[in-house]
């Protein structure tokens, strides 16, 4: 069974990396820079050429002054009741995985429900996050690891897991089959988003992923053709 239905919206994350990125007058060099990663990446990113990790992203959206979710929603109006069908979700590839929208990103409220799935293996990326408010989190199916602070929890089909949002957090799926979570977001400050906003504990210039390395060693040795292969 397909983990993703086709009628539910992708969103193109390049094309919305490029447009960011111009209306803010970066050049391709310049975002390089204060990212820490390389133009070649940015290029490939921006050409639709392979999907951004979710390290990535935490790395670009602090460099671009952005929310996390910018790269892959247009600012929608704001409603009190929102009503999402299962087709008018809108979804966003992440490294080895997919973000989809529960409607939170339209509500006027404090809080923000979403799904991820991860192929085995993935995860939010080698650094922390925070923000303000709680996290809900509740497995579908597969399993997940969830780490907060120094307190790591495995959750099935069925569990569910709830903490104060301010502690460092991370999550992957440790195990040999996709895995599906709910997530849901509450209680944040109402000018944050932290379905967006998910402050990355990196610091630029560090270890990239797993993806990321890949495309380093490409661009080093000159493979750019190749990594479609990736």
């Amino acid at each position: 069974m397909a983990l993703f239905s086709d009628d539910i919206l992708t969103v193109d994350v390049g094309a919305r990396l490029r447009q960011l990125r111009t209306e803010r007058g970066q050049s391709m060099r310049s975002l390089a820079r204060a990212s820490g990663l390389s133009t070649n990446a940015l290029s490939m990113i921006e050409r639709g050429r392979t999907s951004p990790s979710v390290s990535t992203l935490y790395k670009l959206a602090e460099a671009l002054d952005v929310p996390i979710t910018a790269f892959f929603r247009l600012e929608p109006p704001r409603q009190d009741i929102v009503f999402c069908r299962k087709s008018d979700r809108k979804r966003v590839s992440i490294h080895n995985g997919m973000w989809e929208g529960l409607g939170g990103e339209e509500f006027t409220g404090r809080v923000e429900p979403f799904i991820i799935t991860l192929e085995p293996g993935a995860g939010s990326g080698p650094f922390g996050m925070l923000h303000t408010g709680s996290e809900f989190a509740l497995c579908l199916s597969g399993q997940v690891e969830y780490e907060v602070e120094d307190q790591k929890f495995s959750l099935e089909a069925g569990d569910s897991l709830m903490f104060v949002a301010q502690l460092r957090h991370r999550w992957r799926n440790p195990g040999r089959t996709p895995a599906q979570l709910v997530i849901v977001l509450a209680g944040f400050q109402q000018s944050e988003r932290p379905s967006e906003f998910h402050v990355s504990s990196g610091r630029k210039g560090d270890a990239l992923g797993t993806e990321d390395a890949l495309i380093e060693q490409a661009e080093e040795m000159d493979l750019d053709d190749q990594i479609e292969a990736i």
